[in-house]
C-alpha cells in the first residue's frame, strides 16, 4: 500500500548510468537500457488537468536499442505484443531489518569484497561475520548457490546481499531480478487467493512504480526501500504460484505515457485512494481491482479504469 509517495501520475524522465549507480556485478547494459527509455522530459498535460512529463520520441528509444512497444486503447488498455524479456536488476534496501541482522543462507554461501575476493565461506545456517570484515571495508557481498536462498533475520530472500557500513550498524541491500521482486510485491500487496486478473493488474502497477524508482533512485546505493513508504516487499515469503503467474504473464509490461514510465500509485481501498491520492491524480484501489476482476474484467480493463490516459507498454531489447 503506497500512502506517502510524492507523485501520483508521473512519467519519469531521468538519467541512470550518469548517476554513477552501477555497482560491481551489474552490467553497464542495464544503465544503457534505462537511459534509452528515460530521457530529458517535456511538460505535458492530460485532459484531466494532471500534469505529467514526456519522454524522448520513439525513434530515439529505438536507436538506443530499447523500445517501449505501446498499444493505446479506449477504456481497456490494449495489450502490447509479445517480445523478449529485458533483464533488469533492482536494488531494494531492507529497512525492516535490525541494525545488526543475522545473515546466512539455506545452503553454502560466500562473503566477498567489492573486487570479488572471497573473504569467508560458510554452510547452511552458519552466520556470516560481516561486522569484522566491514571494519576494514566499506561493503561486502553475500551470495549463495542458485538452488538456495539468503536469510536475513530468518527471512528468505532471492538474489544477493550488498552489506554497507551504517552509523548504527549495517545496511543490507537486496540485489535481485526485477521480475522476482515484482512476484514478491504482488503477494505482499494483495492476498494471493484473489482473482488472477487483479493480481495481474497489481503486477503491472508494481512494475511501473519500481521502474520509476530505478530511474529516480531514493539513495545513491538503492532504488527504493522495502516498507509501505514504497512497496511492501518481504522477500520469498510472499511469493506463491499465483503471484509468479501474475508476474510472468505480464512480464515487462508497464504503464506508459508518451514514452515515459507512469509512477503508478495504489492503495487498499477507494476511500484511502481518495484521501491520500485524490489531489495527486490517478491511483488504483486494490479492493476495487478485485471487485472488477470478480465481475469479469481483465487486468488491462482494470488498469484502464484507474489510470485513464495512460497505455500499456512492453520493454523490449533491440529495435525493430
Amino acid at each position: 500500500m503506497l500512502l506517502t509517495a510524492p507523485l501520483a501520475f508521473l512519467a519519469v524522465g531521468a538519467g541512470f548510468a550518469a548517476q554513477g549507480l552501477l555497482q560491481p556485478g551489474v552490467p553497464k547494459a542495464q544503465g544503457d537500457l534505462l537511459d534509452a527509455l528515460i530521457a530529458a522530459p517535456e511538460a505535458a498535460s492530460l485532459d484531466t488537468g494532471t500534469t505529467i512529463t514526456q519522454g524522448r520520441p520513439d525513434d530515439a528509444i529505438a536507436a538506443s536499442g530499447l523500445r517501449a512497444q505501446r498499444a493505446v486503447g479506449g477504456g481497456a488498455m490494449a495489450e502490447p505484443g509479445a517480445g523478449p524479456e529485458v533483464p533488469l536488476e533492482i536494488r531494494v534496501a531492507l529497512l525492516k531489518l535490525s541494525a545488526s541482522p543475522r545473515l546466512t543462507a539455506s545452503g553454502p554461501w560466500q562473503l566477498s569484497d567489492r573486487e570479488g575476493r572471497v573473504l569467508q565461506r560458510g554452510g547452511a545456517g552458519e552466520p556470516a561475520d560481516v561486522g569484522s570484515h566491514l571494519a576494514s571495508a566499506s561493503e561486502v557481498w553475500l551470495e549463495t548457490g542458485s538452488d538456495g536462498h539468503l536469510l536475513a533475520d530468518g527471512r528468505p530472500y532471492g538474489g544477493r546481499f550488498r552489506v554497507l557500513r551504517a552509523a548504527d550498524g549495517v545496511q543490507v541491500i537486496n540485489h535481485l531480478p526485477l521480475e522476482s521482486y515484482i512476484a514478491s510485491v504482488v503477494g505482499g500487496e494483495m492476498p494471493s487467493s484473489w482473482n488472477i486478473e487483479a493480481l495481474r493488474a497489481q503486477a503491472v502497477a508494481a512494475r511501473s512504480y519500481a521502474m520509476a524508482h530505478m530511474a529516480r533512485p531514493a539513495d545513491a546505493h538503492w532504488h527504493l526501500g522495502d516498507t509501505t513508504r514504497w512497496q511492501n516487499y518481504t522477500g520469498l515469503e510472499a511469493v506463491s504460484g499465483p503471484t509468479r503467474e501474475a508476474t510472468a504473464s505480464t512480464a515487462g509490461v508497464i504503464l506508459s505515457y508518451q514514452g515515459g514510465i507512469v509512477e503508478s500509485l495504489y492503495a487498499a481501498t477507494q476511500q484511502i485512494v481518495d484521501e491520500a491520492h485524490g489531489h495527486l491524480g490517478a491511483s488504483m484501489s486494490q479492493t476495487g481491482a478485485q471487485e472488477l476482476a470478480q465481475q469479469g474484467l481483465r487486468y488491462n480493463e482494470i488498469l484502464g479504469r484507474y489510470y485513464q490516459g495512460a497505455s500499456l507498454a512492453r520493454l523490449q531489447a533491440g529495435a525493430s
